[in-house]
């Protein structure tokens, strides 16, 4: 028996950048799940352009698993709408679920994997360990720098533009991403953290 697998075996993990939709916030702080995504995309091949689960998606295979990347459109605080109504669809786990996101309290360059554990202050987290009733989602927190000075409004600073010098570093950690993405779907999540954190 098949079952409901569709063509190509189903979805067997999420992989979810943390951003916002509007054309303001392209390329913001905030947005760096959002980028990590687009990264992720880019060197899979996959079209992450389709419209469900409140989301832009885009299946993929990643190391032979079959992976659905996500970036939710519900705007950040209610994240988890779009990634649980994906995780009852595809009878998904939360240990099956990456969640990339942006954390001010690590330098731009410097990248931290946990296996589970508390929103730690991100309210995109907040919103998908609510919704989920689960705190145990691997996550990628990707540094975005603190406040250069302590009476900037955090909403400011976060919804920022990186500078170019920034940009650059970017890209060598969406590339440790999609390096720790491959192992975590593989069951190395502690490879993952002994070599990017």
């Amino acid at each position: 028996m098949f079952g409901n697998k569709k063509f190509g075996g189903a979805v067997e993990y999420l992989i979810v950048g943390l951003g916002n939709p509007d054309r303001k916030y392209e390329n913001t702080r905030h947005n760096c799940g959002w980028l990590a995504v687009d990264y992720l995309a880019d060197r899979l091949g996959c079209k992450v352009n389709k419209i469900k689960y409140k989301s832009f998606v885009g299946e993929c295979t990643i190391g032979g698993k079959r992976a659905l990347l996500m970036k939710p459109t519900t705007y950040m605080n209610n994240s988890g709408q779009a990634v649980v109504e994906a995780m009852n669809f595809y009878k998904i786990k939360p240990e099956n679920v990456i969640v990339i996101f942006d954390d001010v309290s690590l330098d731009v360059g410097k990248m931290r994997i946990r296996q589970k554990g508390s929103d730690g202050g991100q309210k995109g987290m907040r919103s998908i360990i609510y919704l989920s009733g689960s705190d145990a989602f691997p996550r990628i927190k990707i540094g975005i720098g603190a406040k250069p000075n302590p009476n900037w409004d955090l909403a400011d600073w976060v919804l920022s533009k990186f500078t170019d010098d920034e940009r650059k570093i970017l890209e060598t950690m969406f590339s440790n991403a999609y390096e720790a993405v491959q192992l975590m779907l593989d069951g190395k999540i502690d490879r993952a953290m002994n070599l990017f954190n």
